[in-house]
């Protein structure tokens, strides 16, 4: 017993030795880059609903604008086949009044109402063929305004599908690449998954940390080093590293809860991916989860294990997307 007691109180004098070698000035600047990352998967999270929210809009207002131009072009077409009866009609009865007016002179006495009766139809018949060409006219001017904005729209949709499809291969690209860099990692404490069009790598704290420490062991190290060269070629990827506990309280030491813990965990892993290697450090945003977004909620050592972990969030720029839902 007495000898367990001194070993706990050596360790409990480390980790005391390493907290302390943190200014309360970093430490509230960790928890306000926290807050910040927050804010910033919060608006992410909220402007990709809105940009599948466009999505979906467009694709309707094209289907609707789809169904009018086909009634447009039914309505053309019989139109088009009243014009053609009404020019026949229009025709024949102009050479019966030329016929009449060739013999008005002869029949003007006997056919003096017939004639009338002819000539007011054949007025009649100008009035609407003119009418209905008016309406055809009309018709045919929406109908191209309507097909010009459907060829507006449907390109705009074409232009962000592929926009949409080129985000998607290059996030499976990058999940190709961190999976072949970590391969000797995977199923020994390691994780890669696509998710929401990023992609998440979760290392379990036997493969980063000692139980309680923040400092990342040689293993550890080797693995977030071969990250890094990943991360490096590609240049367009935001980097969000969150440190995650288990609902275990911590006692003694500096650390006063798991958000500390959780927090230190994130900026010692930011700290190994630059060094040595050319990441902007802007593209990195170190934050801590504490307990609060568990992968197990059993209450089973397995599930508080699989809850001290720490996930780099590999997220691609959007600026291309941006770009296309903001011209007019």
């Amino acid at each position: 017993m007495n000898k367990k007691f001194l070993n706990l109180i050596g360790v409990i004098a480390v980790i005391t030795a390493l907290a302390s070698c943190v200014p309360a000035r970093q430490y509230d600047e960790m928890k306000m880059r926290k807050a910040t990352c927050d804010e910033e998967n919060s608006k992410l999270r909220s402007e990709n609903t809105n940009y599948s929210t466009q999505n979906k809009e467009l694709t309707s207002s094209v289907a609707d604008l789809k169904r009018e131009k086909e009634k447009l072009e039914t309505d053309t077409t019989t139109l088009g086949t009243a014009q053609r009866r009404l020019t026949s009609l229009y025709n024949e009865l102009n050479d019966s009044y030329e016929k009449l007016l060739r013999n008005n002179d002869r029949m003007m006495k006997d056919k003096n109402d017939e004639t009338k009766k002819v000539i007011g139809q054949l007025q009649m018949t100008q009035e609407e063929l003119i009418k209905k060409q008016d309406e055809l006219t009309a018709k045919e001017k929406k109908l191209n305004e309507l097909t010009e904005e459907l060829k507006k729209r449907e390109s705009k949709v074409n232009e962000l599908e592929s926009v949409l499809n080129k985000k998607d291969e290059d996030v499976n690209a990058l999940r190709k690449a961190v999976s072949d860099a970590l391969v000797g990692f995977e199923n020994n404490g390691l994780t890669i998954t696509k998710k929401n069009g990023k992609v998440y790598v979760s290392m379990e704290e036997k493969l980063l940390f000692a139980s309680g420490s923040t400092v990342v062991d040689k293993k550890g190290e080797e693995a977030l080093k071969e990250l890094a060269k990943v991360l490096a070629k590609n240049k367009d990827i935001n980097v969000l590293i969150e440190g995650h506990t288990d609902n275990v309280p911590i006692s003694g030491g500096t650390m006063k809860d798991n958000w500390d813990l959780s927090v230190l965990r994130a900026t010692s892993v930011v700290r190994i991916l630059i060094k040595n290697s050319n990441i902007d450090p802007t593209r990195l945003t170190p934050a801590g989860r504490g307990p609060y977004l568990p992968v197990d909620t059993g209450n089973t050592a397995e599930a508080r294990r699989k809850n001290r972990r720490i996930e780099i969030i590999l997220t691609p720029k959007l600026d291309e997307l941006f770009k296309v839902i903001g011209e007019n």
